[in-house]
């Protein structure tokens, strides 16, 4: 989990042992990872509350946290793969994964901006795309969508009922996203 404040370190109270890292401190973590083995790093955004929009513009800000911290971990480890959680939840202000009409998720729509989403962490140096919003149709969108603006070395890991897991609840603590 990557934060934006100063502290290197901030403590997630709901997963003990984990806490909220800088980007410098994510860097860090990351090299030390690499130096283990580990081949792969998977990073999720703790979103300013003032980002979070009913539409989740932010998603798709080729500047946002997310981005900057694949950018930056790339920069300095580009061996070491990076995966990205493809989900709007961090970004919304009502804290669902998809966009939301007269109270009901939008699929369509929502595919749009998961594909902008996808795009501008291919663009960041993301090697896996990790959609976990539950849309129909969304990895054979995304794939369209890499693969139109030439990302089809990025891979796609969709995620399956992860709502079924007793970290759920923490994980949307974690990312701030707990409605």
């Amino acid at each position: 989990f990557v934060h934006d404040g100063d502290e290197s370190r901030v403590p997630v109270p709901s997963l003990p042992g984990v806490d909220r890292l800088s980007i410098s401190q994510l860097v860090a973590d990351a090299g030390e990872a690499r130096d283990l083995g580990i081949p792969l790093i998977a990073i999720f955004p703790v979103v300013d509350p003032s980002l979070k929009t009913e539409e989740a513009e932010e998603a798709y800000n080729p500047d946002n946290l997310v981005c900057r911290a694949v950018s930056a971990v790339k920069e300095a480890h580009p061996d070491l793969g990076v995966m990205c959680d493809v989900a709007l939840d961090p970004f919304t202000s009502h804290g669902h994964d998809g966009l939301l009409r007269d109270n009901y998720i939008v699929n369509d729509e929502t595919l749009d901006v998961l594909c902008k989403q996808s795009l501008v962490q291919a663009r960041a140096g993301c090697d896996v795309i990790a959609p976990s919003d539950m849309m129909d149709g969304r990895v054979g969108a995304i794939r369209g969508a890499l693969d139109g603006d030439n990302y089809t070395h990025v891979r796609i890991m969709a995620y399956a009922a992860k709502y079924a897991s007793a970290l759920y609840g923490p994980f949307r603590d974690a990312v701030g996203s707990a409605p």
